[in-house]
Protein backbone atom coordinates (compact mmCIF):
# COMPACT_ATOMS: atom_id res chain seq x y z
CA UNK A 1 0.00 0.00 0.00
CA UNK A 2 1.78 3.46 -0.81
CA UNK A 3 1.49 6.89 0.80
CA UNK A 4 -1.39 8.00 -1.52
CA UNK A 5 -3.62 4.96 -0.56
CA UNK A 6 -7.25 5.93 -0.88
CA UNK A 7 -10.45 4.28 0.31
CA UNK A 8 -12.49 3.92 -3.11
CA UNK A 9 -16.20 2.77 -2.64
CA UNK A 10 -17.24 1.03 -5.73
CA UNK A 11 -21.10 0.28 -6.43
CA UNK A 12 -22.15 -2.14 -9.12
CA UNK A 13 -18.89 -3.88 -8.33
CA UNK A 14 -19.44 -7.51 -9.30
CA UNK A 15 -19.25 -7.26 -13.12
CA UNK A 16 -17.76 -5.50 -16.06
CA UNK A 17 -16.69 -1.92 -15.74
CA UNK A 18 -17.39 -2.03 -11.77
CA UNK A 19 -15.49 -5.29 -11.32
CA UNK A 20 -12.17 -4.24 -13.48
CA UNK A 21 -12.01 -0.67 -11.91
CA UNK A 22 -12.15 -2.37 -8.26
CA UNK A 23 -9.41 -4.84 -9.66
CA UNK A 24 -7.14 -2.13 -11.26
CA UNK A 25 -7.44 0.23 -8.19
CA UNK A 26 -6.61 -2.17 -5.32
CA UNK A 27 -4.02 -3.27 -8.10
CA UNK A 28 -2.70 0.72 -7.56
CA UNK A 29 -2.40 0.15 -3.71
CA UNK A 30 -5.62 1.44 -2.83
CA UNK A 31 -8.45 -0.34 -0.24
CA UNK A 32 -11.69 -0.84 -2.17
CA UNK A 33 -14.97 -1.46 -0.70
CA UNK A 34 -17.23 -3.27 -3.04
CA UNK A 35 -21.07 -3.17 -3.33
CA UNK A 36 -23.69 -5.03 -5.59
CA UNK A 37 -26.74 -7.04 -4.94
CA UNK A 38 -24.88 -10.47 -6.43
CA UNK A 39 -23.21 -11.42 -3.64
CA UNK A 40 -21.45 -14.46 -4.49
CA UNK A 41 -19.77 -12.51 -7.30
CA UNK A 42 -18.89 -9.84 -5.11
CA UNK A 43 -17.32 -12.26 -2.34
CA UNK A 44 -15.40 -13.83 -5.27
CA UNK A 45 -13.79 -10.49 -6.14
CA UNK A 46 -12.73 -9.68 -3.15
CA UNK A 47 -11.24 -13.17 -2.11
CA UNK A 48 -9.71 -12.48 -5.47
CA UNK A 49 -8.51 -8.95 -4.96
CA UNK A 50 -6.97 -9.73 -1.30
CA UNK A 51 -5.27 -13.18 -3.10
CA UNK A 52 -3.62 -10.61 -5.74
CA UNK A 53 -2.36 -8.34 -2.51
CA UNK A 54 -4.91 -5.89 -2.61
CA UNK A 55 -7.29 -4.78 0.06
CA UNK A 56 -11.15 -5.27 -0.53
CA UNK A 57 -14.46 -5.54 1.74
CA UNK A 58 -17.62 -6.09 0.05
CA UNK A 59 -21.09 -5.75 1.08
CA UNK A 60 -24.73 -6.00 -0.88
CA UNK A 61 -26.21 -3.11 -1.95
CA UNK A 62 -29.12 -2.10 -3.97
CA UNK A 63 -28.78 1.84 -5.13
CA UNK A 64 -32.14 2.15 -5.74
CA UNK A 65 -32.52 2.03 -2.02
CA UNK A 66 -31.53 5.29 -0.43
CA UNK A 67 -31.22 3.63 3.07
CA UNK A 68 -29.10 0.87 2.24
CA UNK A 69 -26.88 3.66 0.40
CA UNK A 70 -26.08 5.09 3.46
CA UNK A 71 -25.42 1.88 5.49
CA UNK A 72 -23.14 0.45 2.45
CA UNK A 73 -21.30 4.33 2.46
CA UNK A 74 -21.35 4.06 6.56
CA UNK A 75 -19.91 0.33 6.63
CA UNK A 76 -17.33 1.55 4.61
CA UNK A 77 -16.07 4.50 6.91
CA UNK A 78 -16.45 2.15 9.80
CA UNK A 79 -14.57 -0.63 8.57
CA UNK A 80 -11.68 2.08 7.05
CA UNK A 81 -12.28 5.09 9.14
CA UNK A 82 -13.13 7.22 6.13
CA UNK A 83 -14.16 7.58 2.36
CA UNK A 84 -11.95 9.16 -0.47
CA UNK A 85 -13.64 7.87 -3.28
CA UNK A 86 -17.15 7.09 -4.51
CA UNK A 87 -17.64 5.37 -7.84
CA UNK A 88 -21.25 5.39 -8.95
CA UNK A 89 -20.85 2.90 -11.51
CA UNK A 90 -23.94 0.87 -11.41
CA UNK A 91 -26.21 0.95 -13.94
CA UNK A 92 -28.59 -0.59 -16.08
CA UNK A 93 -29.82 -0.21 -20.44
CA UNK A 94 -32.83 -1.92 -21.86
CA UNK A 95 -32.53 -0.32 -24.66
CA UNK A 96 -36.10 0.09 -26.64
CA UNK A 97 -37.98 2.33 -29.47
CA UNK A 98 -40.23 4.70 -27.00
CA UNK A 99 -43.57 3.11 -29.01
CA UNK A 100 -42.63 -0.18 -27.13
CA UNK A 101 -43.71 1.44 -24.18
CA UNK A 102 -41.74 -0.62 -22.39
CA UNK A 103 -42.44 1.74 -18.87
CA UNK A 104 -41.45 -0.53 -16.61
CA UNK A 105 -38.28 -0.80 -18.13
CA UNK A 106 -37.74 3.22 -18.29
CA UNK A 107 -38.72 3.11 -14.95
CA UNK A 108 -35.73 0.57 -13.27
CA UNK A 109 -33.45 2.60 -15.74
CA UNK A 110 -34.38 5.96 -14.19
CA UNK A 111 -34.32 4.00 -10.34
CA UNK A 112 -30.70 2.94 -11.07
CA UNK A 113 -28.97 4.89 -13.54
CA UNK A 114 -30.28 8.55 -12.11
CA UNK A 115 -31.27 7.88 -8.33
CA UNK A 116 -28.72 5.31 -7.94
CA UNK A 117 -25.94 8.36 -8.54
CA UNK A 118 -28.27 10.75 -6.53
CA UNK A 119 -28.34 7.96 -3.50
CA UNK A 120 -24.23 7.55 -3.75
CA UNK A 121 -24.23 11.41 -3.63
CA UNK A 122 -26.49 12.43 -0.55
CA UNK A 123 -24.83 9.22 1.26
CA UNK A 124 -21.36 9.69 0.68
CA UNK A 125 -21.25 14.06 0.68
CA UNK A 126 -21.62 14.53 4.50
CA UNK A 127 -19.20 12.35 5.29
CA UNK A 128 -16.66 13.50 2.51
CA UNK A 129 -17.20 17.41 3.84
CA UNK A 130 -16.72 16.53 7.26
CA UNK A 131 -13.66 15.06 6.61
CA UNK A 132 -11.98 17.91 4.64
CA UNK A 133 -12.31 16.29 0.69
CA UNK A 134 -13.50 13.43 -1.43
CA UNK A 135 -14.23 12.78 -5.27
CA UNK A 136 -17.21 11.27 -7.13
CA UNK A 137 -16.36 9.28 -9.84
CA UNK A 138 -19.55 9.16 -11.70
CA UNK A 139 -20.29 6.74 -14.37
CA UNK A 140 -22.11 7.73 -17.26
CA UNK A 141 -21.94 7.01 -21.25
CA UNK A 142 -21.52 8.10 -24.66
CA UNK A 143 -25.15 8.27 -24.56
CA UNK A 144 -24.99 11.00 -22.06
CA UNK A 145 -23.84 13.09 -25.43
CA UNK A 146 -25.78 11.56 -28.08
CA UNK A 147 -29.57 10.21 -28.48
CA UNK A 148 -29.90 7.31 -31.17
CA UNK A 149 -33.00 5.17 -32.03
CA UNK A 150 -33.74 2.65 -28.76
CA UNK A 151 -31.70 4.99 -26.54
CA UNK A 152 -34.12 7.83 -25.67
CA UNK A 153 -34.44 7.12 -22.36
CA UNK A 154 -31.10 5.37 -21.55
CA UNK A 155 -29.73 8.47 -22.87
CA UNK A 156 -31.86 10.67 -20.88
CA UNK A 157 -30.19 9.13 -17.55
CA UNK A 158 -27.14 9.59 -18.74
CA UNK A 159 -27.53 13.22 -19.89
CA UNK A 160 -28.95 13.72 -16.06
CA UNK A 161 -25.79 11.79 -14.62
CA UNK A 162 -23.38 14.93 -16.63
CA UNK A 163 -25.79 17.63 -15.38
CA UNK A 164 -25.74 16.32 -12.01
CA UNK A 165 -22.38 15.69 -11.64
CA UNK A 166 -21.73 19.17 -13.09
CA UNK A 167 -23.85 20.59 -10.38
CA UNK A 168 -22.26 19.20 -8.11
CA UNK A 169 -18.41 20.29 -9.17
CA UNK A 170 -19.71 23.89 -9.38
CA UNK A 171 -21.43 23.97 -5.79
CA UNK A 172 -18.30 22.11 -4.31
CA UNK A 173 -15.29 23.78 -5.88
CA UNK A 174 -12.53 23.61 -3.34
CA UNK A 175 -13.21 20.60 -1.05
CA UNK A 176 -14.77 18.08 -3.60
CA UNK A 177 -13.65 16.68 -6.91
CA UNK A 178 -16.36 15.15 -9.37
CA UNK A 179 -15.36 13.45 -12.59
CA UNK A 180 -17.51 11.92 -15.27
CA UNK A 181 -16.17 8.74 -17.36
CA UNK A 182 -18.48 7.97 -20.24
CA UNK A 183 -18.02 5.01 -21.82
CA UNK A 184 -18.05 4.02 -25.46
CA UNK A 185 -19.20 0.47 -26.12
CA UNK A 186 -17.42 -1.70 -23.54
CA UNK A 187 -17.53 -5.23 -22.80
CA UNK A 188 -20.09 -5.85 -19.94
CA UNK A 189 -23.22 -7.16 -19.62
CA UNK A 190 -25.45 -4.36 -19.68
CA UNK A 191 -26.50 -5.73 -22.86
CA UNK A 192 -28.12 -8.51 -21.25
CA UNK A 193 -31.01 -6.47 -20.10
CA UNK A 194 -32.26 -5.23 -23.28
CA UNK A 195 -35.48 -7.61 -24.02
CA UNK A 196 -36.49 -5.35 -27.01
CA UNK A 197 -35.58 -7.81 -30.30
CA UNK A 198 -34.60 -4.82 -32.64
CA UNK A 199 -32.70 -3.31 -29.86
CA UNK A 200 -30.74 -6.40 -29.13
CA UNK A 201 -29.97 -7.25 -33.30
CA UNK A 202 -28.87 -3.24 -33.13
CA UNK A 203 -26.89 -3.84 -30.37
CA UNK A 204 -24.76 -7.01 -32.30
CA UNK A 205 -23.20 -5.01 -34.51
CA UNK A 206 -22.46 -2.30 -32.00
CA UNK A 207 -20.72 -4.32 -30.33
CA UNK A 208 -18.77 -5.94 -32.42
CA UNK A 209 -15.99 -3.34 -31.50
CA UNK A 210 -16.19 -3.08 -27.78
CA UNK A 211 -13.01 -2.14 -25.86
CA UNK A 212 -12.37 -4.16 -22.40
CA UNK A 213 -14.03 -2.83 -18.98
CA UNK A 214 -10.18 -2.12 -18.44
CA UNK A 215 -10.04 0.71 -20.83
CA UNK A 216 -12.65 2.60 -18.79
CA UNK A 217 -10.69 0.99 -15.40
CA UNK A 218 -7.99 2.84 -16.67
CA UNK A 219 -9.69 5.76 -17.07
CA UNK A 220 -11.06 5.78 -13.21
CA UNK A 221 -7.83 5.38 -12.43
CA UNK A 222 -6.52 8.52 -14.18
CA UNK A 223 -8.81 10.47 -12.30
CA UNK A 224 -8.35 9.30 -8.76
CA UNK A 225 -4.41 9.43 -9.27
CA UNK A 226 -4.41 13.24 -10.04
CA UNK A 227 -3.03 15.86 -7.75
CA UNK A 228 -5.43 17.31 -4.97
CA UNK A 229 -5.88 20.46 -6.61
CA UNK A 230 -6.35 18.65 -10.61
CA UNK A 231 -10.26 17.61 -10.72
CA UNK A 232 -10.78 15.86 -14.24
CA UNK A 233 -13.97 16.84 -15.15
CA UNK A 234 -14.85 14.67 -18.20
CA UNK A 235 -13.05 11.42 -20.20
CA UNK A 236 -15.05 10.03 -23.09
CA UNK A 237 -13.31 6.61 -23.97
CA UNK A 238 -14.47 4.98 -27.52
CA UNK A 239 -13.49 2.24 -29.37
CA UNK A 240 -10.67 3.72 -31.86
CA UNK A 241 -13.28 2.24 -34.93
CA UNK A 242 -16.37 3.32 -33.45
CA UNK A 243 -17.79 6.41 -35.22
CA UNK A 244 -20.44 6.85 -32.30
Amino acid sequence: MTHTAKVVLVTGASSGIGEATARRLAADGHRVFLGARRTGRLEELAERIDAEGGAAVCRRLDVTDAADVRAFVSAAREHWGRVDVMVNNAGVMPLSPLAALKVDEWDRMIDVNVRGVLHGIAAALPVMREQGGGHFVNIASVGAYEVVPTSAVYSATKFAVRALSEGLRQESAGDIRVSVVSPGVTESELADSISDPRAREDMKAYRSVAVPASAIADAVAFAVSRPAGVDVNEIVVRPAASAQ
